[in-house]
């Protein structure tokens, strides 16, 4: 009976803790997601659409944007644009913003 109980206390702590595992696991943004379409976001900066997105300047990339929600040193990182993804460093979009 004792190890009933304990089971029964340990398993609600156990699926949060795998929940909250899970969570932390974000995906990269796809180019293809809607998101990323409309922003004109491309995982590489230097294959933005220069032709469509004429504010786009060679040097820019997330790791400098002041959306990037990582270290500049950091292969990805979360973008508030992207919620629950996380965007290349390498990468680039539309609503790049100088850091300050």
């Amino acid at each position: 009976m004792t190890s009933r109980r304990r089971f029964i206390q340990i398993v609600p702590v156990a699926g949060a803790a795998l929940l909250a595992a899970r969570g932390a696991q974000a995906q990269l943004v796809g180019e293809k997601d809607p998101q990323a379409v409309a922003l004109g976001y491309v995982a590489d900066a230097t294959k933005a659409d220069k032709a469509k997105f004429k504010n786009y300047a060679a040097g820019q990339s997330c790791a400098n944007c002041a959306l990037f929600q990582g270290k500049a040193t950091d292969a990805e990182g979360g973008c508030p644009l992207f919620a629950g993804k996380k965007v290349a460093a390498k990468g680039w979009c539309s609503a790049w913003a100088k850091k300050a």
